[in-house]
């Protein structure tokens, strides 16, 4: 086998092209020498690393995903796959993890096409962990951040690109009690002068520490987040914003209850009257509790607050703050309906949101079934425009913002395979048409049109060191 991976290498660094040729080669071969650099060295150490590998190809339909439907709005459908290789590596005293991945649409190159046709390829992560002793380790490069529920940090793991960061953490751990301190800076690129950020959807640094005490059937976490973002008024200045608070959970089966309070303070990115930056005042709740019988049947009910900025608060005292709570990087998607309406790059900076959550479960060896039900409200007052336009006063809408229906099934297929199938439906209120900008030929929210996903994922997970 050795051999085979040998002569792989050897042909990838042949360059008897022509020069036309071979910029696309050298991007052919950055992945072939990769993968028999790590398929090698696993071979040889076998007792000391870990290959694993991922395919997750998934199939959606959309209409109307993320906001309503519109008139003559169109569905769409597409097969987006996620392709990661896993290697890890363990010593005495070290052990990494690299995991390379790439993610594309079926079909985005044509065919015998040399080029990278639109796909991501790149590193997911690249870290390593340095053990002191039993109780103390740094891990640092990039990495995926996983706390508590994923509230505030998550991976992200149902978008097939996931969320990783550039970060340093320190570690501590001991039977009951954890600890960590991370911390991140972000440029663009190595240089000689400034430290201007511009790259989108991201930071410039970011600081944390999360502790986590385990108490019998009590779990209780308290993370204080720092993120510093670009200053848009002076390339010299990083504004930021800090989130503290706690996460609960108390588990005793058959019964379950968790509870989140986040507060978020610090400097927005716009300006206020007085051309300052408008300060931060927002803040998050939550609670769920669920009853499982029999260790299959669970039912569940949860509500959740996220402040927003009202429309209807005309004063300057209060348009110059930001009341609107924003959850950095959760993973939102798991929260607020599998539609995607709330927070999943959207509804930031807007009126916020109530969240009242029915959930039902069946469960068995191989297979189970889920319901859930959102019923969704505003927690601040959305500006009923035609009333102002008619009598100039500022009066709110209804704070209904429809309801969200998900079903999802899973399978676990022999072998290790897993599919995931699911259906979501939305019914839309004239205020959630306003506040998404959908609207009908009068100038209503419009809620006339079907809004629903459907999507079936298959998942394979080999082990390549499996005997």
């Amino acid at each position: 086998m050795n051999h085979v991976l040998i002569k792989i290498f050897a042909l990838c660094l042949q360059s008897n092209c022509s020069r036309k040729q071979k910029n696309m080669k050298t991007k052919i071969q950055k992945g072939a020498v990769l993968t028999a650099i790590v398929a090698s060295t696993a071979i040889i150490s076998n007792a000391q690393t870990t290959l694993t590998g991922e395919l997750r190809p998934r199939f959606e339909y959309l209409h109307g995903f993320g906001s309503p439907a519109d008139t003559l709005q169109k569905s769409a459908q597409f097969i987006l796959q996620r392709t990661r290789l896993n290697f890890g590596y363990k010593a005495d005293k070290f052990k990494t993890g690299i995991v390379l991945q790439d993610v594309r649409v079926w079909g985005n190159q044509s065919q015998l096409n040399l080029g990278d046709g639109g796909g991501t390829f790149g590193l997911h992560e690249s870290w390593a962990e340095y053990s002191f002793n039993t109780k103390i380790s740094i891990k640092l490069g990039r990495q995926e951040l996983n706390y508590d529920d994923e509230r505030m940090l998550g991976a992200v793991n149902w978008a097939q690109q996931a969320r990783s960061h550039d970060a340093f953490v320190l570690k501590y751990a001991d039977s009951t009690f954890t600890a960590h301190a991370g911390v991140a800076y972000n440029q663009n690129a190595t240089s000689t002068t400034g430290t201007l950020y511009s790259i989108a959807k991201s930071y410039k640094e970011m600081q944390y520490l999360w502790l986590n005490k385990q108490i019998k059937s009590l779990n209780v976490s308290v993370l204080v987040l720092n993120v510093g973002q670009q200053s848009p008024a002076s390339v010299h200045s990083t504004r930021y914003t800090t989130t503290a608070g706690t996460h609960i959970e108390y588990k005793a089966k058959p019964f379950f209850a968790g509870c989140n309070f986040y507060y978020q303070t610090g400097d927005d990115m716009t300006l206020s009257s007085k051309k300052n930056p408008k300060k931060v005042n927002a803040m998050n709740a939550a609670f769920d509790v669920a009853y499982t019988m029999k260790e299959k049947f669970t039912i569940g009910l949860g509500y959740e607050y996220l402040s927003g900025q009202s429309q209807t608060d005309t004063t300057t005292a209060y348009k110059d703050v930001n009341h609107s709570f924003n959850p950095l990087f959760g993973t939102n998607h798991k929260f607020n309906g599998y539609m995607d309406y709330f927070y999943v790059g959207n509804h930031i900076n807007n009126v916020g949101l109530q969240d009242v959550i029915v959930r039902l479960k069946y469960k068995k060896e191989k297979w189970n079934i889920a319901f859930d039900f959102h019923q969704f409200m505003t927690a601040a007052d959305v500006l009923d425009t035609k009333e102002l336009t008619k009598t100039g006063q500022y009066t709110a809408m209804n704070s209904l913002l429809g309801a969200e229906i998900d079903l999802t099934f899973g399978y676990n297929l022999p072998g290790g395979v897993g599919i995931v199938a699911g259906y979501s439906h939305y019914l839309a209120s004239e205020t959630l048409g306003i506040i998404k900008n959908v609207k009908d030929w009068k100038g209503d929210g419009r809620t006339d049109q079907i809004s629903n996903w459907a999507y079936i994922m298959i998942a394979f997970k080999p082990n390549f060191l499996k005997q």
